[in-house]
């Protein structure tokens, strides 16, 4: 199963986008024995649009048009279901155990999704209720997914 992240925006070179490339490279190193493959990060351009309806628009728009056929959409909103690092982990095997082709994460940008992207979404994941930046919320998401991998192949890098 293919591991997309789209996320609105793009990560400057730095710490936090090394760190991101780290947990990356170490999900799909680490997701061939558990079924996933090609972690990908997709970067969809900000919108220069004057208004900020127009703008999530889109940005929905280019999201939509990047996400296969048939892939699970999971958007990241501070309002979605918060769930422990083995339920993330169990949905992940459950779309795989379900001949899911991809899984997309969708992290949208400052003004938000659209609707119809929002509503269409399989899940929509919270890491909690604060506010976090979009560069933090990519790392948090590719840690969360490396930690995942780890679970379903029993590797100790998770303790509970």
């Amino acid at each position: 199963m293919r591991i997309v992240v789209a996320a609105v925006g793009r990560m400057k070179q730095g710490p936090e986008r090394e760190l991101a490339e780290r947990f990356r490279k170490r999900a799909a190193a680490s997701g061939r024995s558990a079924g996933l493959q090609d972690f990908d990060i997709i970067e969809i351009k900000e919108s220069r649009a004057g208004d900020a309806q127009r703008r999530m628009l889109e940005e929905s728009i280019a999201i939509a048009n990047i996400i296969p056929e048939k892939a699970v959409t999971v958007i990241l909103d501070g309002r979605g279901e918060d769930m422990t690092s083995a339920s993330f982990a169990g949905r992940l095997q459950g779309w795989r155990s379900e001949d899911r082709s991809s899984v997309v994460f969708i992290i949208g940008g400052a003004d938000g999704l659209a609707t119809s992207l929002r509503q269409n979404a399989h899940l929509r994941l919270a890491f909690g209720s604060a506010t976090w930046p979009h560069q933090l919320a990519r790392i948090m998401l590719l840690e969360q997914l490396y930690r995942a991998v780890t679970i379903l192949s029993g590797h100790p890098y998770h303790r509970e």
